[in-house]
């Protein structure tokens, strides 16, 4: 629903379903209007307009729906969130299940959610560099307006640290020198192509492990920190170096650039939950 179709009012009676029905009795709505939001201190009630009567921009109420009373209303501010948009709504239903929501948002704009149903998307990206940028990427296209779904997003990250432990080799090799990744043994980059002094194992990707091969002519050890490899189950999405440009749906897998923007981000959401 848009926020231009609630209206907010102040009231002194009990937002009882008595109460409620007694206020309604002789109310009169603004053309516009689908839902009223009422308010009591601290108790917020809704109701949804069903009918009006009469000509004008203001017209009495001749049918209504009591959608939720206090118990089941929660009120949320948050100065920064879009109130119409549809991510946005679904996180807040997510975090609130079963409840009715009044929303007090950007620009002091007023909202109700209720009975949204969400769907979950998994982003799994690895580490360093941090933040995770496939995440930065999905939180910005949400919130970008573009998404028509209404998705909630779960992290999961693959941290290339974490691996260090499980190499057994005397030193660690890592695909780009910019991720600042240390251990207790000696370390390596794939992309400074080095003299290798030790035995490595290679923690990276499929490419950093052909690109191992390319450049040095052998076989080496491998712990695979591939976001395809490692998306999980459900709706999920991932970058991938195979992919050039826009997207790849792959099952419930969409696969987005290494250079991903947020447009190709938007879409490639759109198309996995729209498909």
């Amino acid at each position: 629903m848009h926020c231009k179709d609630v209206s907010v009012h102040e009231v002194n009676v009990p937002l009882t379903a008595d109460g409620i029905n007694r206020l309604m009795n002789d109310w009169t709505a603004y053309i516009r209007t689908e839902v009223l939001i009422l308010r009591n201190g601290d108790d917020f009630a809704s109701v949804l307009i069903k009918g009006t009567e009469g000509t004008g921009l203001f017209r009495s109420v001749k049918g209504y729906e009591i959608l939720s009373l206090p118990d089941d209303t929660v009120y949320v501010e948050n100065g920064t969130a879009d109130v119409i948009n549809i991510p946005t709504m679904a996180r807040l239903q997510s975090e609130n299940p079963g409840k009715t929501i009044v929303i007090k948002g950007m620009f002091s704009h007023i909202n109700l959610i209720k009975d949204i149903e969400w769907h979950e998307l998994t982003v799994t990206d690895s580490i360093p560099p941090e933040p995770m940028k496939l995440g930065v990427l999905v939180e910005i296209a949400l919130a970008s307006g573009f998404v028509n779904v209404p998705v909630i997003t779960k992290n999961n990250i693959i941290d290339m640290a974490d691996k260090i432990p499980e190499v057994d080799t005397e030193a660690v090799m890592f695909p780009c020198k910019v991720s600042g990744l240390t251990a207790d043994i000696p370390v390596y980059f794939l992309d400074e192509h080095p003299v290798l002094k030790h035995d490595v194992t290679l923690v990276g990707c499929h490419l950093s492990k052909r690109i191992f091969g390319e450049l040095y002519r052998r076989d080496v050890k491998f712990i695979n920190v591939c976001p395809a490899d490692h998306a999980g189950k459900g709706k999920a999405i991932v970058k991938c170096c195979k992919i050039k440009e826009g997207h790849e749906i792959d099952g419930d897998v969409v696969k987005v650039p290494w250079g991903a923007t947020v447009p190709e981000v938007v879409d490639a959401i759109n198309a996995l939950f729209l498909k």
